[in-house]
């Protein structure tokens, strides 16, 4: 074991040292407003190329709810030169492949190619992003789509119909509150014109970021980017109004029933969003937090509560700070035999209590550190990897440069941090609490995936 924990904290220092001799990001602006980031990797002749739009499903309004979601689907369905589903025909032509995603925060659209293909594909995506038709029969045809995703991926799926609820109490103002994909009757009533206001609206060059990783050269690709998307007009972009959530005075509970195999409970606590990666230091400690309770294989959640109480058959703490709105701290678990929800409710708060009280030892920080540090680290052995990171950051409100810097400042965080973060954030008036209750599973097969499914 002290071999192993030497092994990872030599090679967290060797990524760390390499880290900060790989080659930075390079930034563009286009004069229309759109920006440009490209970061070099010549390890594989390979590029992954992103556009992401500033909008998400945080930014609709009563009524239209699933329209950014929605939206997403009809952007495979056709330009003035491109008939439907010829974009993905023309990817996969290329030897590529494509996608796209739809989060609160952010739309996003990516191919991945061979480094050849790259003025293709940005040449595919400005003309989209210019030129979208919008037939009503098409819309007519996704939109079905779209609510059969709903029923497959959250009305006939337990935990998802919890999580759904889970944000619905969580949020009262903010529009969080909203499911990205919709509510099923916002969908049944939506018009193609919906979708069509919505890409008028938010799909501009200055509501862009461009990221380009791979084995590109960076100025080549700014003279590309502006080649396909410099002459693309700049649009005026609504200001939209702050939704602030109001201060919560007390736990709010909900009750889901629905049939399913075990019951399952979700603690929800409010906890802070990272805007100042200088100045936020109660985000790196949580973050830090959430690796001591779930975050390796020893870690203090699962091995108590499943491995020697066993009281849970699974257990679990989730927590990412980096959003537009509000961020929830998630602690989860499917009771075992002989134990409630209600139980293990109390079960997964005293492990955080015990931490408030107790604190962590050196050792044991050292080690969820070294562990942490080396998972962000290596995810960006992926081309596609590194240019969701600059992404998600982009679009959350944090500069791409910031990125390494994040990652020393969780090598910073104390044993004391991470001790009052446990005491100062998970009280009654921080949390919501989402209870699974199972009714009798339906003895009928598993509905098969919608046709056209994207993601």
């Amino acid at each position: 074991m002290k071999f192993r924990i030497k092994a990872i904290a030599s090679a967290c220092m060797l990524a760390i040292c390499s880290l900060a001799a790989a080659e930075p990001a390079q930034e563009f602006m286009l004069d229309n407003g759109m920006k440009i980031i490209v970061k070099e990797d010549h390890r594989a002749p390979t590029a992954a190329h992103m556009i992401w739009y500033r909008i998400g499903s945080m930014d609709e309004l009563n009524g239209t709810t699933g329209v950014a979601h929605a939206l997403e689907h009809m952007m495979f369905k056709g330009t003035k030169s491109l008939k439907p589903g010829e974009f993905s025909a023309r990817v996969a032509a290329l030897g590529g492949r494509e996608n796209a995603f739809t989060s609160k925060d952010y739309t996003g659209y990516y191919q991945q190619i061979e480094k050849s293909r790259l003025e293709a594909v940005m040449a595919l995506e400005a003309d989209r992003m210019a030129n979208l038709v919008f037939d009503k029969e098409e819309f007519s045809r996704e939109i079905r789509v779209v609510m059969e995703e709903r029923r497959l991926r959250t009305d006939d799926q337990p935990q998802g119909k919890l999580n759904e609820a889970l944000n619905a109490a969580a949020f009262k103002a903010h529009p969080y509150h909203h499911p990205i994909v919709g509510w099923m009757n916002d969908l049944q009533n939506m018009t193609v014109d919906d979708a069509r206001a919505w890409h008028d609206r938010w799909y501009a060059p200055n509501n862009a970021v461009m990221v380009v990783t791979g084995d590109v050269d960076a100025q080549q690709v700014k003279a590309l980017a502006e080649k396909h998307f410099g002459k693309i007009t700049r649009k005026r972009i609504p200001v939209t109004k702050p939704q602030e959530e109001p201060v919560q005075e007390g736990i709010r509970r909900v009750t889901v029933k629905a049939p399913a195999e075990n019951p399952y409970v979700a603690l929800a606590f409010k906890v802070p969003t990272l805007r100042d990666v200088e100045k936020d230091d109660d985000v790196h400690a949580l973050d830090v937090l959430s690796a001591v309770l779930d975050g390796f294989d020893n870690a203090r959640l699962p091995a108590r509560l499943v491995r020697t109480e066993r009281v849970a058959n699974s257990v679990g703490a989730s927590y990412s700070a980096n959003a537009r709105g509000p961020v929830l701290f998630v602690l989860d678990g499917v009771p075992a035999a002989g134990t409630s929800t209600e139980q293990l409710e109390k079960l997964l708060r005293a492990e955080v209590q015990r931490i408030a009280q107790e604190g962590v030892t050196e050792g044991e920080l050292r080690r969820v550190k070294n562990q942490l540090i080396a998972s962000q680290i290596y995810k960006r052995d992926s081309i596609f990897g590194q240019a969701m990171e600059i992404g998600v950051m982009e679009m959350t409100g944090i500069s791409h440069r910031q990125i390494d810097r994040i990652i020393e400042k969780l090598g910073q965080v104390t044993a004391q941090q991470v001790q009052a973060v446990a005491a100062k954030y998970f009280n009654d008036d921080q949390l919501t609490v989402a209870t699974l209750v199972p009714l009798p599973l339906a003895d009928k097969k598993p509905a098969a995936p919608p046709a056209g499914l994207r993601h």
